[in-house]
C-alpha cells in the first residue's frame, strides 16, 4: 500500500505507518448476491460483443506479462488495484490490508468496502488481506492461488515482480514506480482480466464525475500549484512530488497546472524529489500549496521563517490534506472508486485556496 508520504520516507518509517493483519479468505464459489471471487458479475456488463479475447500480453517495466486465458481467481497487491476489478464486479481472492486512512481499522478504505458490499463481499466473505508491513506478502498471495495479480500501481522490484510472477503472471507498472495513472491502473487492471472495455467505460464514468466538480468550483481553473511533504521533525528540507506521481496528474485533472518551479526540480523519473528548506522560496511560481497536515499546519508553516517565503503560504493559498485521513488515502493513490468517494471534499479545498490567490 502507499501512504501519503514519499516512498523514500515511507519505508523508512513503514512499521510505524503500516499495521497489517485480518486474513478473511473469499472461496471460489458463488455467494447468494451472485458475486463471485475473481469472476465477473452481470454488473461488469460483460456480453458477446464485449468478451476480450486471450491470451493477453502486458508490457512492463520488467519484461511482458502474458495472461493465458480469462483469470477466474483475481489477486492484488500494494495500493489502489483492488479497487479496479471490485468496481467491475469481480471480488479479488485477496489483496493488500491498508493501514494509511483506514477510517475504522477493518483494513479497508471505505469506497472499496461499499462497492464490495454491494457484491455481497463483506464479513465472512471478504477476500483475504495481506499483511504487506514488511513488503509484499508472497505466501499470503501463494495461498490464494490466484491466475493473474495485479499491481499496475504499484513500487515492485523486479526481484518482486520476478517471484510473484513464479506464483501467477502479474501486471506491473509500465514505466515509473507509483507514477501509473488512475486511468493506466484501471486499463490495465481491467485488460489483464478481460475486462478492458468495461474498464473504459469506467474511466469514461469518472471523468465525467471530474468534469461536474470542476465545474461547480471555477475558482481553481488555471491555477498553479505544488504538492508537498513536510515532516515537522525535520524541517530542513522537504518533498516535492513531481509530474510523475499519480497524485499530482489527479490535480491536473482538477484543472490545475503545476508550477513550472516543479517540473524543473524533476526531470529524473522519480514521483518526488527533495528541496532545501533555504530554497523554499523556488516554489514562488506556485499559486497553491499542496500538503498534509492537520488544522495547526497552516499556522505552523507561516511561523517558520524559511518555509514562510513561499508566496502561497504567507497569504494563506494552502491545501491542508488532513493526514492519514481517509480523503488523503483517496487522493494519494486515486482510483475509478475513491475519486467519485472524495472529490467534493477535495476541490472544495482547492477551491477554498485558490480564493486567496490575488
Amino acid at each position: 500500500m502507499r501512504p501519503a508520504l514519499p516512498r523514500p520516507a515511507r519505508f523508512a518509517a513503514l512499521a510505524a505507518v503500516a499495521a497489517l493483519a485480518l486474513t478473511a479468505c473469499s472461496s471460489g464459489g458463488s455467494d447468494d448476491s451472485g458475486a463471485t471471487a475473481g469472476a465477473t458479475t452481470p454488473s461488469a456488463g460483460e456480453t458477446a460483443a464485449t468478451a476480450q479475447a486471450f491470451p493477453v500480453t502486458l508490457k512492463n517495466t520488467f519484461g511482458d506479462t502474458t495472461v493465458p486465458a480469462k483469470p477466474e481467481r483475481v489477486a492484488t497487491v500494494a495500493w489502489a488495484n483492488q479497487d479496479v476489478p471490485i468496481s467491475l464486479g469481480v471480488v479479488p481472492v485477496g489483496f493488500a490490508k491498508q493501514a494509511y486512512g483506514d477510517d475504522n481499522g477493518d483494513g479497508v478504505l471505505p469506497w472499496t468496502f461499499d462497492a464490495l458490499s454491494k457484491l455481497g463481499a463483506t464479513g465472512d466473505k471478504l477476500p483475504k488481506l495481506f499483511d504487506e508491513t514488511a513488503g509484499i506478502d508472497f505466501e499470503g498471495v501463494n495461498d490464494t492461488q490466484p491466475d493473474v495479480v495485479l499491481a499496475a500501481y504499484s513500487g515492485l522490484s523486479k526481484d518482486d515482480w520476478t517471484q510473484l510472477s513464479a506464483i501467477a503472471p502479474t501486471v506491473s507498472f509500465p514505466r515509473v514506480a507509483w507514477a501509473t495513472t488512475w486511468r493506466e491502473t484501471a486499463l490495465l487492471d481491467g485488460e489483464a482480466i478481460g475486462l478492458k472495455t468495461q474498464a473504459q467505460a469506467k474511466v469514461d464514468e469518472v471523468d465525467k464525475v471530474i468534469a461536474d466538480a470542476v465545474a461547480a468550483h471555477p475558482d481553481i481553473a488555471g491555477k498553479t500549484f505544488a504538492y508537498t511533504w513536510i515532516d515537522k521533525a525535520d524541517k530542513s528540507k522537504f518533498w516535492v512530488y513531481t509530474q510523475d506521481d499519480a497524485r499530482v496528474e489527479y490535480v491536473e485533472d482538477l484543472g490545475l497546472k503545476l508550477a513550472p518551479s516543479v517540473t524543473a526540480l524533476s526531470s529524473d523519473k522519480k514521483f518526488a524529489g527533495q528541496l532545501s528548506a533555504e530554497n523554499a522560496d523556488k516554489l514562488a511560481d506556485a499559486d497553491i500549496l499542496v500538503t498534509y497536515g492537520d488544522d495547526s499546519t497552516l499556522a505552523w508553516l507561516q511561523k517558520d521563517p524559511l518555509l514562510s517565503k513561499i508566496p502561497a503560504v504567507a497569504r494563506g493559498s494552502v491545501v491542508v490534506v488532513p493526514d492519514n485521513s481517509s480523503l488523503a488515502a483517496s487522493t494519494s493513490g486515486p482510483t475509478v472508486l475513491s475519486i467519485p468517494w472524495g472529490i467534493d471534499d477535495y476541490t472544495d479545498l482547492f477551491e477554498a485556496a485558490a480564493k486567496k490567490v490575488q
